[in-house]
């Protein structure tokens, strides 16, 4: 019976990197994140099985130091992505860095609608002492914040939210995990929260305290 037993438990132990090689193969292939629904059909698994089997391959995966790749999970969604900590050998290979994909104007903006979300460009400008207009385009094309609606009051103005993309950039699951600022009960802890949230973008000192000093203006 215990020969049996452990016959059963090899069994299940392969049926398992088998599938956790055919999921790597589904992510990359499809490069975009692939829902939650799309790997059930595919596995035709139930979702019980297949959440499990997800959540053990992120952390194989995340674990795995010799592996420059890893999956992350987006609302129902998963996607392969590279490692944070390979992030600069990348921007050297694209010839790209953080200053060119955000500017100090689109981070404070951003970091504007990520907690006062959906919100209008008013409401933004009224935070920031200046003009959006630049910044809510270039957050818009870079696919980080979207039109979300129109708020019921005269002229009725668009108001703005983040997107998948914006969760994806910055490897959040949902906007939850987002620090809760009515948690923290002084600057200090706050700042700390923060900042490491925004070390997963390898964001430099000065682009960090820009986000740093326009989330400070929520606890007042």
């Amino acid at each position: 019976m215990d020969n049996e037993f452990y016959q059963m438990q090899i069994g299940e132990e392969e049926t398992k990197v088998r599938y956790y090689s055919v999921v790597e193969s589904l992510l990359f292939v499809k490069g975009d994140p692939l829902s939650f629904k799309e790997i059930c059909d595919v596995l035709d698994c139930s979702e019980v099985f297949v959440k499990k089997l997800m959540d053990d391959l992120i952390e194989i995966k995340n674990k795995d130091k010799k592996s420059g790749i890893k999956i992350i999970k987006i609302k129902d969604s998963y996607q392969m992505v590279t490692k944070t900590e390979n992030s600069d050998f990348i921007r050297m290979l694209l010839k790209t860095n953080t200053r060119q994909s955000l500017s100090q104007a689109a981070l404070e903006t951003l970091a504007i609608v990520a907690y006062k979300q959906p919100i209008t460009k008013v409401e933004m400008e009224d935070i920031r002492g200046v003009k959006c207009d630049r910044a809510v385009y270039t957050l818009v094309e870079k696919k980080l914040i979207k039109e979300s609606g129109r708020k019921e009051v005269p002229g009725r103005p668009i108001l703005y939210g983040t997107t998948d993309e914006f969760l994806r950039h910055f490897e959040l699951e949902s906007l939850g995990l987002l620090p809760n600022l009515d948690e923290f009960e002084i600057e200090e802890d706050f700042h700390k929260e923060i900042e490491e949230q925004l070390e997963k973008e390898n964001l430099s000192d000065y682009e960090t305290k820009d986000i740093m000093e326009v989330a400070a203006d929520f606890e007042e």
